[in-house]
């Protein structure tokens, strides 16, 4: 977390646990021979505000080593527990945390690596049976509150809990961390009315606009500029930001508008591993063509840890 030294920046702290985001994953995909590598290039910053600055969490509530899976939620089943117990209680006073574009999942548990609510080798069971680590984040994985399924689900629930959290009182605000890809689903629209409506200023959202999609670059598939002009026209606040700018974010994330509000954080999906740029427009998924390849990021990976 931030230090509380007399002349200490909380800005140095954020981007130190930013650029070891980027190292972490990177030493995972070169374990691994892959990895979703341009989101934890462009959203570094964006987990690291959360985690160390923005949210207000309780302390986590969950093992520091995860548990396996203990099979779906149910009455029947009273083994089952839930991801989000690693953001801490769910008390009125506290930030809820609903994590929208699962395949982040690997910089989510990095972030929590980082900010010590993870173990250091909570990534061993990565994507092996019966691990709740998983690939694709689902209600069980460190962090994950809620299956988002399909993309574009993860707004509506996180609208229904701000508007129930709305409704008891609570104080705390429930926060969502979106890709811009997920906004070429319908879905998204009928939640932004919705939580527009009902006046939900306790909901907030970030967003790693990228411009980068599964298929490739955004604009290329299914164009939805201008996305933050389309935003406040279904009644909600929208700004945007340098998304690798921490002074800019911090700004942004903390606005009161009165409106359900959301920040949308410019990045670069190249951010930090300039190399990766020759994958482009493909930079989903990077898995190596060659070991001679992966040679070469390596040797990138030597110079970023030394």
């Amino acid at each position: 977390m931030t230090s509380t030294e007399p002349g200490h920046e909380w800005q140095s702290d954020t981007q130190a646990v930013a650029d070891r985001i980027r190292v972490r994953v990177l030493d995972h995909v070169l374990s691994h021979n892959g990895g979703y590598m341009s989101q934890a290039l462009s959203s570094a910053e964006i987990f690291a505000m959360l985690y160390t600055r923005i949210m207000n969490l309780g302390a986590s509530t969950a093992p520091m080593i995860p548990q396996p899976f203990s099979g779906v939620p149910g009455s029947d089943n009273p083994d089952f527990f839930n991801g989000g117990a690693y953001n801490g209680p769910k008390a009125p006073e506290y930030d809820r945390f609903i994590f929208s574009p699962a395949h982040y999942a690997l910089v989510l548990y990095t972030t929590l690596i980082e900010v010590g609510r993870l173990a250091e080798n909570g990534l061993e069971q990565f994507d092996m049976d019966g691990s709740t680590v998983e690939m694709i984040g689902a209600e069980h994985s460190p962090g994950v509150e809620t299956t988002t399924g399909s993309l574009a689900q993860a707004l509506s629930q996180a609208g229904g809990i701000a508007l129930a959290r709305k409704r008891r009182g609570d104080t705390g605000k429930v926060w969502v961390m979106m890709s811009d890809g997920e906004f070429q689903e319908g879905q998204i629209w009928e939640a932004i009315s919705e939580a527009a409506k009902f006046d939900l200023d306790n909901l907030r959202v970030i967003v790693d606009v990228n411009g980068q999609q599964c298929d490739g670059c955004m604009d290329a598939e299914n164009y939805v500029e201008p996305l933050t002009g389309r935003i406040r026209a279904f009644g909600a606040s929208a700004v945007e930001v340098d998304g690798h700018d921490l002074d800019a974010l911090d700004a942004a994330m903390s606005m009161e508008t009165g409106k359900p509000h959301f920040v949308m954080a410019l990045t670069d999906p190249v951010r930090g591993l300039p190399i990766f740029e020759e994958r482009a427009p493909l930079l989903h998924y990077l898995r190596f063509t060659s070991e001679g390849e992966r040679e070469r990021y390596r040797d990138v990976y030597e110079e970023m840890v030394n």
